[in-house]
């Protein structure tokens, strides 16, 4: 009875020493992230486009399916238009904001889905080793012949239009390159001392991975995941720009490209307009990427 009760207290010192181990790791990374004015200002500005699109309804300031062919292609500074209107007389600043929901989401979501079935295989490839990690990155080695491009493409074309096909198709681009990442840096942890001294001490592989392994390799698989959502973001604009994504009239900055590219020599700035959103919100998602990862670089 004494030897349990020792073992026991000596496992709840140690769980008490790793969760402050763990909180003075985050606050030392918050710590860091403050010291980089880049990446807060990039991280602000999209927690202001955030709060735009998702109070959309409160803040445009019309219909955004509403048109008149009477005032299509307005110019910038037009009263009641300040952003100009679009080939079928929409007002550009309404179909912007409400724009950015289907672009974040075909952005974010393919990203998240991605992260959680690539880590998943990642580290049980990782972690496993021998055949498992055979069969799982071998598979993974299919999808890396080819381009991320070509890849979205053909599985949109093979799967037809609409956004969660485009979705589907663009969580199976990602999930391999994350499923790398996973499974190099579960590889480098799986050898570690703690590890050693959880597996001498008769703890099960799920409790190994749940309480020591996740801890150490969520943060850069998460970190690289982050990176990725500017291309997502990107590659989903490309498919509703050929068609092969969201569908008219539904307002999407990618699919705005498309249906503006005929006006570019009539209303230039109006038509760019879309394309300046979905550049100012990739280049915000790689500067805090780099930001985070720079603060979770415990050596920088």
């Amino acid at each position: 009875m004494s030897t349990t009760t020792a073992a026991g207290a000596e496992l709840a010192v140690q769980s008490r020493e790793a969760v402050a181990k763990s909180q003075g790791y985050w606050a030392g990374v918050w710590k860091r992230l403050r010291r980089d004015p880049v990446a807060i200002c990039c991280g602000a500005l999209l927690l202001v486009l955030l709060a735009v699109i998702v109070f959309a309804p409160l803040i445009a300031p019309h219909d955004p399916y509403q048109g008149s062919m009477m005032r299509r292609l307005r110019p910038l500074g037009t009263p009641n238009y300040p952003l100009g209107t679009d080939e079928l007389g929409r007002d550009m600043l309404t179909r912007l904001i409400y724009g950015g929901r289907l672009s974040w989401f075909m952005g974010i979501v393919p990203v998240a889905l991605a992260f959680v079935i690539g880590t998943t295989l990642g580290v049980l490839a990782g972690f496993a080793g021998g055949r498992v990690n055979m069969l799982i990155m071998r598979v993974t080695d299919i999808f890396y012949a080819f381009p991320s491009v070509l890849l979205a493409v053909a599985i949109s074309g093979a799967l037809g239009a609409g956004i969660m096909n485009a979705i589907l198709a663009l969580t199976l681009v990602f999930v391999p390159q994350i499923i790398r990442v996973a499974e190099s840096v579960t590889t480098g942890v799986r050898n570690l001392d703690f590890v050693d001294a959880a597996r001498a001490s008769g703890a099960s592989a799920f409790t190994i991975v749940r309480v020591h392994v996740l801890g150490n390799v969520l943060g850069p698989i998460f970190v690289y995941a982050t990176s990725l959502i500017s291309v997502c973001m990107i590659l989903a604009s490309g498919l509703s720009f050929l068609g092969l994504g969201t569908r008219p009239p539904e307002p999407e900055w990618g699919l705005m490209l498309n249906t503006l590219r005929t006006a570019i020599y009539v209303q230039p700035w109006v038509a760019v307009l879309p394309g300046v959103c979905i550049f100012v919100t990739s280049i915000c998602f790689n500067l805090l990427s780099d930001g985070l990862r720079q603060a979770m670089d415990v050596k920088g």
